[in-house]
């Protein structure tokens, strides 16, 4: 029989296979969808999901005190582009204490595009049902934080919770004098937050709180203003084990874990907000804690290191779950 190489040149081999002598399979159909949106790791006996509720890109023109080539140049170390924004997470993180199931932030729900609004359906994916959440802790009432309260048809998403967030954010976001007052391009903002808080307050289920309350057996709150009025962040503690869900003390972990001096357009006190993310990374790289980071990359869960230059965001590693750490 003639070698392969001599039917190769031949011409042969292509005619066996196109008469069916040499049968291939074909692939099967790529599938195209995403595992489901959802983590867990265990802090002491609390059990914490990280939830995604889906990404925005953000324009690098939004980071404010650094010149543009420099914002390129940091993403480019970190292998991004940036030529239609860079890809930004929305996360949430739902925490079981034993006694409470507990959802820090909510998401986006129907107030953005259609990249968000996952975390409802991811909820359910990691085993729980909206119902089963007890307690809603917003670090602020922007809507990719707080619309995620509302369904999809605009009722309730977590109909036995109790919301809360910082009372100066309510007084700022949910007062219709601030909101009249405020520039044409924020307005929707203020609009969107009265909207989703408007169900959970006529039930007498919305209500702020003073920075330093002790909301829960082993959830306490971090003053962290800047990004808003009424910014806070929540220190999750469980035997010798901390957590802190940062909310939005980070947008570009490319740039502000190296840069922390570098703000956000949207912050609504920028020097306060670059003072709170540098006392915050101090704090949180001397005491070790984990983070959770809302806008850091899915699942947003690992350390902040300090460098000779900055700091550096080290993300955790996937494994089970243990708590004999």
């Amino acid at each position: 029989m003639p070698s392969l190489s001599l039917l190769v040149r031949r011409g042969l081999l292509t005619a066996l296979f196109a008469c069916g002598a040499l049968a291939v399979n074909a692939a099967p159909t790529p599938v195209k969808t995403q595992v489901p949106g959802y983590y867990r790791l265990a802090v002491g006996d609390f059990e914490v999901t990280a939830l995604y509720d889906g990404y925005v890109d953000l324009d690098t023109k939004l980071l404010k005190g650094m010149r543009a080539e420099q914002v390129q140049s940091l993403l480019a170390r970190m292998f991004l582009q940036s030529n239609k924004g860079v890809q930004t997470a929305v996360n949430a993180y739902l925490i079981n204490t034993g006694s409470n199931l507990v959802l820090v932030d909510a998401g986006s729900a129907s107030c953005f595009g259609p990249t968000l609004g996952q975390v409802q359906d991811n909820i359910r994916a990691a085993g729980y049902k909206p119902e089963d959440v007890d307690t809603v802790l917003l670090t602020h009432l922007h809507p990719d934080h707080l619309c995620g309260v509302l369904d999809k048809a605009g009722k309730p998403a977590f109909p036995n919770a109790t919301v809360w967030a910082g009372q100066e954010d309510v007084d700022f976001w949910l007062n219709d004098k601030v909101a009249a007052a405020a520039p044409e391009g924020n307005k929707p903002f203020f609009q969107m937050a009265m909207a989703a808080a408007k169900p959970y307050l006529d039930a007498g289920r919305f209500r702020g709180y003073k920075a330093g309350e002790l909301l829960l057996p082993g959830v306490s709150v971090v003053h962290t203003p800047g990004h808003t009025p009424g910014h806070n962040s929540y220190l999750i503690s469980s035997k010798s084990q901390q957590l802190l869900v940062l909310g939005d003390i980070v947008h570009s972990h490319s740039v502000q874990f190296l840069h922390p001096e570098v703000s956000l357009e949207f912050d609504v006190d920028q020097k306060a907000a670059i003072a709170t993310r540098k006392a915050l990374f101090k704090r949180a790289a001397k005491a070790g804690w984990g983070i959770a980071g809302a806008h850091l990359p899915f699942p947003g869960l690992g350390h902040i290191r300090k460098d000779a230059k900055g700091y550096a965001w080290v993300p955790v590693e996937f494994g089970p779950i243990r708590n004999d750490r």
